[in-house]
């Protein structure tokens, strides 16, 4: 059945609804957050799919009750609902035209763990590793499935998506992991839901209402429909596409609340569920196995499991060599067995000798098959994790690939019999050839699961007939191997209307009368799974994709000069909603908001490109709001698997917002801070009088937007580029390397430029400093004064040309100074040769004392290391790790991610708050724990001022460090 055919059955929903009177009885009602401003529903508008559908409203409740309430008004005026958790649906069944209702900002309580009878009940909104975490420690259990999104995918989610992941091999699909939910109709029937022995059953009917009347319908569905759902239903661990009514049969129980995962919001909500806990071996050792290629590596699946692995995982050639276009791993990849083609086997026991026992058996059984594969055993946690990683960084990987076609879903989790994926890749991959589409082919090959994206062209019409014409073959080719066009992301749109390839028609009969029953009215998710839109519909992008975008101030060569094409790299995975050692998002980490991710932000500059939602373009009060809480840390461009630049969108986006207006008082008082801070060195006793007495303290913070809770900084009585005029290197004939004086070590800290030219000095280097005064460019970037940034960089250059010309090292003590000419030059004057230069030779002290081998001072001892962001996204923070071990400190690094303050964004009135919530989550509280003979390490100024401002610990440079023991 082609596409063309299937057209004639697609029933979407029309919305019809008084948005207006809705709005208003939702925040009369319901205790939560009601959102029907342009910014919330474009947050809301997509999820990590190709589909997007601008939502009606937002909803974020506080309770199950505000969740019965939400519903209620929704049904008094007719509105579809869909529910969402971490958004991370690849298939679109958490966008809808309707009421989103939001469970992952409150509802996302552990409520309950009992290790003797291993289960758990959990919130909706729940974050899968949150559980996990728990129960590991100390009972040894976990939650079985566990797919890539394990950090921040959420159990709603999970349930309605029937979930995987890479232990399902030893635990099941989340259908086999669920005990009982309790749940909420459309028509407002909350109840508790499981399995349904004859006398549980017998007890519903007795007494009546709207559940009588569910199972009973039920009961007759299961007994017309039985022998079908036996003969049709593919015997796969990994069937996930249609409905679970298998799980109704008498002999599983007739388990409805099985029945209902992986029904993706179409017919209940979930407000609790009950899950089975498995137990987690302690000990783990992983055998990587090298194949001459991923179709032979799938022909060994069953040889492989017939040793029982607790996870076996596949991946290609073209996956790796992806990841190393990107730079991905680097390191990770090289301790992967010759081969190309893998499968990653995990055992477990015990004990980690009981987990290398069972590996080192499968390996010595497997040396003495024909043509044996190439065998690496790691049985060291770190090495572990580094390979998961890999495997794990598929999605990304994947997409935004450098000199290739932009990579899409659309066809990313079909699933064969396990006995049989080697035959289904060779015919899968002849498939792709055919339609001349590239993809690396990756997945759970223990259960039959094949990931991939694939080259689409989602832009032109004619691309978009060959993609249907793909999938219709791909559909066929699934059902002819006797699979699952879905294997863990469910159906929501992209695959749901090749459902009678699979089920016949009698079963979509049936299929139909099981959302009925739930969902009389179809106002639950309406359009996903069961008459579907077309994959073709609701599209992101499509042939009426014209994004209205106009000049850029940075040019993105990573992007092909498009500041649209930049904003294409979110693709939704979500990885910035991460809460455990997360780099990125700091503001999410703390508010909990989606509209404070990376991803949310990407989504509102998308609708701004798209121009029909928020019309305003460059000028949009509902971006700028979206983009107030960015803190331009850059952890999105470190740590977001496609590598988002928000700092610099954020940037790009001021700059146009504010052109021709006048901008807040922060603006000119913290972004022109360069043109202040000189003026200050010039008199600062003058500066320090306005800004440092008590009764003028307040009017010059109010001045400058700065928090009354704030200090503002002191000047130095003298500037460290004043003293080294007077104090200029003895080393006369040493080699020679410039010392940067950034603005604020050289106007407010010089004793730490002082330091390092001592130090550089004692490795017998001769100390140059700029003759003039230079500039403070991040400041300038970070509030979007771009013209003013590129006039100020051509200055700087020029100031810098003659230590560029000769090929000096450009030693800078300040990350943020340090990442403007590693980075920012290059994307706002690409042309400009001395930029390209200073790139290449642009140190921090640490990166600088690595790459020489020089040799540190002994201290010894424990060190509180806080990186700065920007030094950690795109300097090489581990060089800074690396030297403070070399002299004897044992660090730890309490905070992963930035420290709250970012630059001047925690000095501001209306930040400060946010800031020090970020600052407390662990930074500050680890440093007031620390002993008083703890050293505290951070290169960056805006980290110090946030240390000594939040615990009272002040800076210094010890004269040991300064002064003849380096």
């Amino acid at each position: 059945m082609t596409i063309t055919a299937i057209r004639k059955a697609v029933r979407p929903s029309v919305v019809d609804v008084n948005v207006e009177a809705l709005e208003k009885e939702l925040r009369s009602t319901v205790d939560g957050e009601v959102r029907f401003d342009l910014a919330s529903k474009a947050v809301y508008s997509t999820d990590a799919s190709n589909y997007r559908q601008i939502p009606i409203g937002v909803v974020i409740p506080r309770s199950k009750e505000a969740v019965e309430a939400a519903v209620a008004a929704c049904r008094h005026h007719g509105a579809p609902i869909v529910s969402r958790g971490g958004g991370t649906g690849l298939c679109g069944q958490t966008c809808n035209t309707a009421i989103v209702i939001d469970f992952s900002k409150y509802l996302n309580r552990i409520l309950e763990i009992a290790p003797e009878a291993r289960y758990a009940r959990v919130e909706p909104g729940t974050i899968l590793d949150d559980l996990r975490e728990l129960a590991e420690n100390p009972y040894h259990l976990t939650y079985g499935p566990d797919p890539a999104t394990h950090t921040h995918c959420t159990f709603g989610g999970m349930i309605g998506n029937d979930s995987c992941g890479v232990h399902s091999v030893m635990a099941g699909r989340t259908a086999d992991n669920v005990i009982e939910l309790e749940i909420l109709t459309y028509d407002g029937l909350r109840t508790r839901v499981g399995v349904t022995g004859d006398a549980e059953y017998s007890r519903i009917l007795a007494e009546g209402g709207r559940k009588a009347d569910i199972y009973r319908k039920l009961n007759n569905l299961r007994s017309r429909y039985a022998p079908l759902i036996r003969e049709r239903y593919p015997k796969i661990p990994r069937r996930v596409s249609g409905y679970n009514l298998d799980n109704l049969l008498p002999e599983n129980g007739f388990h409805v609340a099985q029945a209902l995962v992986g029904s993706e919001s179409t017919c209940v909500m979930i407000l609790e569920a009950t899950v089975r806990l498995v137990y987690s071996p302690p000990g783990r050792a992983l055998l990587v196995l090298g194949y001459p290629d991923v179709y032979t590596a799938g022909d060994h699946v069953m040889e492989i499991l017939q040793y029982r692995p607790i996870g076996l995982e596949g991946m290609d050639d073209v996956l790796i060599e992806y990841m190393r276009k990107k730079g991905m791993h680097p390191g990770d990849i090289k301790l992967l067995p010759e081969g190309k083609g893998w499968l990653l086997v995990e055992f477990g026991g015990e004990t980690r000798q009981q987990a290398r026992e069972a590996a080192q058996n499968a390996m010595r059984m497997l040396s003495h098959v024909p043509h044996p594969p190439q065998m690496r055993m790691f049985d060291d946690p770190a090495q572990e994790t580094k390979l998961w990683k890999v495997r794990e960084s598929g999605l990304g990987a994947t997409a935004n690939v450098p000199d290739m076609p932009l990579a899409w879903e659309g066809w990313e989790d079909a699933a064969v019999p396990p006995d049989r994926i080697g035959d289904y890749l060779r015919d899968f991959r002849a498939l792709l050839n055919k339609y001349n589409y590239s993809s690396s082919l990756y997945g759970h090959f223990g259960g039959g699961c094949i990931h991939c994206r694939i080259s689409f062209d989602l832009f032109t019409q004619e691309g978009i007939r060959k993609w249907t014409g793909f999938l219709d073959e791909a559909s066929s080719l699934v059902v002819r191997y006797g699979g699952s066009f879905s294997a863990e992301h469910g159906d929501g749109q992209s695959k749901a209307i090749f459902l009678p390839k699979m089920y016949g028609p009698e079963l979509m009969d049936a299929f139909r009368e099981y959302k009925s029953i739930w969902d009389p009215e179809w106002k639950m998710n309406p359009g996903k799974v069961i008459d579907a839109y077309r994959p073709d519909q609701n599209l992101r992008l499509g042939p009426q994709f014209n994004p209205k975008v106009g000049d850029t101030h940075f040019q993105y060569p990573d992007d092909q000069g498009s500041f649209a094409r930049a904003v294409l790299r979110c693709v939704g995975v979500g990885d910035c909603r991460r809460t455990h050692d997360a780099f990125m998002c700091p503001s999410f980490v703390a508010t909990r908001e989606e509209e404070h991710t990376t991803r949310g932000r990407a989504r509102a500059l998308f609708e701004m490109m798209r121009g029909e939602e928020i019309t305003d373009g460059w000028k949009s009060d509902d971006v700028l709001k979206t983009l107030d809480l960015c803190l331009a840390c850059m952890g999105c461009k470190k740590e977001c698997p496609v590598n988002v630049d928000m700092a610099t969108y954020k940037a790009e986006f001021l700059s146009h917002y504010y052109e021709g207006r006048l901008r807040p008082r922060e603006h000119y008082s913290m972004g022109l801070i360069g043109y202040w801070a000189h003026l200050g060195a010039i008199v600062p006793e003058l500066a320090n009088f306005l800004t440092q007495t008590p009764a003028l303290q307040p009017i010059a913070k109010a001045l400058a937007g700065i928090s009354p809770h704030r200090p503002i900084p002191k000047f130095a009585r003298e500037t460290f580029s004043h003293w080294h005029r007077a104090h200029r290197s003895p080393v006369m004939n040493g080699r020679a390397v410039v010392l940067y004086p950034d603005v604020f070590n050289d106007c407010f800290t010089p004793n730490s430029l002082k330091a390092a030219q001592r130090v550089l000095e004692r490795w017998g280097y001769r100390v140059l400093v700029p003759s003039e005064p230079v500039g403070a460019i991040r400041p300038l970037i970070h509030y979007g004064m771009l013209n003013l940034a590129k006039k100020k960089i051509r200055q700087t250059l020029n100031i810098l040309h003659p230590f560029i010309a000769h090929g000096l090292p450009m030693i800078v003590l300040e990350p943020s100074t340090a990442t403007v000419f590693r980075d920012d030059v290059r994307n706002l004057l690409p042309q400009n040769e001395d930029g390209r230069r200073l790139k290449d030779s642009t140190f921090l002290l640490s990166e600088f004392v690595e790459q020489k081998g020089l040799r540190v001072p002994q201290l010894g001892g424990k060190a509180i290391f806080h990186g700065h962001c920007h030094q950690k996204a795109s300097l090489n923070v581990d060089d800074a790790r690396h030297m403070l071990r070399k002299m004897g400190l044992e660090i730890e690094e309490p905070q992963p991610g930035c420290c709250g303050m970012a630059g001047s964004f925690g000095l501001e009135t209306r930040h400060y708050d946010l800031s020090m919530k970020i600052a407390k989550e662990h930074l500050l509280p680890a440093i007031e724990e620390a002993p008083r003979t703890t050293y505290l390490v951070a290169d960056g100024f805006s980290c110090r001022s946030q240390i000594q401002e939040g615990t009272g610990r002040r800076g210094c440079i010890r004269r040991s460090c300064s002064t003849g023991h380096l």
